[in-house]
């Protein structure tokens, strides 16, 4: 995690402390379940429940030299707990402390991830019906096609967070697992009933058939997910960057006072927090790939998704956490222009009404490949510079023949396009 992109509250899921806090949860649960069933004695639970505890700096010094993290972690907990010690991970595996703990960071990243999108829907609400009627241009293949509103662009971005929000929801649960298996996975050495208890401690399902580690496809839809999110931040902070291009400024990002837009020419303000958007979501992808290629682990186990989990977790999670935030403090403080989005849509002269003239003359008997062909003529010479589009069609013999002056005004009717704008936002919006 590089501390410029992460938050503290997602640092803290992913910091030293918490990790063998968690480590320590699942051990005390493991040792009450064991006490409940007769394996251990009771006062052993108890005296891990109330003595437990571990020194960061300890268990670092014994990994230097043991070199296996949960052994130094059990050493460390051994010198708080005492005799009774010797009963902690009775029948457990490395990996079921690890693969148990890792869920756990996963799900509390989720939660943190989930609220973010909570904040940048309210934003993109907000916005959306502030600007439900503003009209614009729309593009595509980046050039001018008819009529849309900025408040529609907007609503287009929050339909798709929500349905951001609902598979972050379902990865969620995904990884919601906990595994205290034991060796290879067969319950040999632990009883089932202390992995339920676990998983009921802390909030996690048992896995159904672990092989000594939980099922890696489930981590890999987990980032996925999270790359998935990462390109909706980068479609949207792309949206933003293109309107505030000097040619077109539709909208810009907030210019605080004392900002400073570059080191060399002090008049520039550039898309700097959106730039910064699609950086951060290109990585947040690229840890999509090393997730996929966990799931083939050699027969019921091995180490080499390991070192890639430690690195893609806290990062991917961190990363996108500061995105959203980011993404939400762009949408809540864009500055928009409509007078600008008026200018732009009008700078065609009337060409983005192609389509209703197309339709007023196949509607007047002109077959569709005549209508396109008295339409594109016209079309091209307004390109050429040689006049308004309305004018240039009302000029035309094939096109005043078949159309009255009066019908070709109302096919330039701006009004027209939004007549549905209402219907899209209901079932973007529900009854807001």
């Amino acid at each position: 995690m590089i501390p410029r992109y992460t938050r503290p509250q997602l640092a803290e899921i992913w910091s030293p402390e918490s990790k063998f806090g968690i480590w320590l949860e699942i051990e005390s649960h493991a040792c009450d379940a064991l006490a409940e069933l007769g394996v251990i004695p009771a006062e052993a639970a108890k005296a891990v429940r109330e003595r437990g505890g571990f020194d960061v700096a300890r268990i670092d010094e014994i990994e230097a030299e043991v070199k296996h993290d949960v052994i130094a972690f059990l050493t460390s907990l051994a010198e708080h707990v005492g005799d009774e010690a010797r009963y902690v991970h009775q029948g457990l595996t490395s990996s079921d402390v690890l693969d148990t703990c890792f869920n756990v960071q996963l799900v509390r990243a989720a939660d943190l991830l989930l609220e973010d999108l909570d904040k940048l829907l309210a934003a993109l609400k907000t916005r959306a019906l502030e600007h439900k009627l503003t009209p614009c241009i729309g593009r595509s293949h980046g050039i001018h096609a008819e009529p849309t509103t900025f408040g529609l662009k907007l609503a287009q971005a929050y339909a798709e967070f929500e349905r951001a929000q609902t598979r972050l929801e379902a990865a969620r649960a995904e990884v919601a697992i906990c595994a205290i298996s034991g060796p290879v996975g067969t319950f040999a050495t632990i009883d089932p009933r202390v992995e339920a208890h676990v998983a009921n401690a802390m909030g996690l399902r048992p896995e159904p058939i672990s092989t000594q580690v939980v099922p890696r496809d489930r981590h890999a839809m987990y980032f996925a997910t999270l790359g998935v999110i990462a390109s909706s931040v980068e479609r949207l902070a792309t949206e933003i960057r293109h309107l505030q291009r000097t040619e077109v400024l539709e909208a810009e990002e907030y210019f605080s006072k004392g900002q400073k837009g570059s080191s060399a020419m002090p008049h520039k303000r550039n898309p700097v927090l959106s730039e910064n958007l699609t950086g951060l979501a290109r990585m947040v992808r690229a840890y999509v790939t090393p997730a996929l290629e966990n799931v083939a682990l050699w027969h019921e186990r091995d180490i080499s998704h390991s070192s890639a989990e430690r690195m893609i977790g806290p990062d991917a999670t961190a990363t996108l956490d500061f995105a959203l935030a980011r993404l939400t403090g762009v949408v809540e403080k864009l500055v928009v222009y409509p007078e600008k989005m008026r200018a732009n849509l009008d700078l065609l002269g009337g060409l983005v009404h192609s389509q209703r003239v197309l339709l007023a003359l196949t509607q007047a008997g002109f077959s569709r490949e005549d209508a396109y062909q008295a339409v594109q003529r016209n079309a091209m010479k307004v390109w050429a510079g040689d006049g308004a589009f309305l004018d240039l069609l009302k000029a035309d013999k094939d096109v005043a023949k078949a159309l009255s002056a009066d019908t070709l005004e109302a096919c330039f009717d701006l009004e027209h396009h939004f007549a549905h704008v209402d219907t899209i936002f209901a079932r973007v919006f529900g009854d807001a």
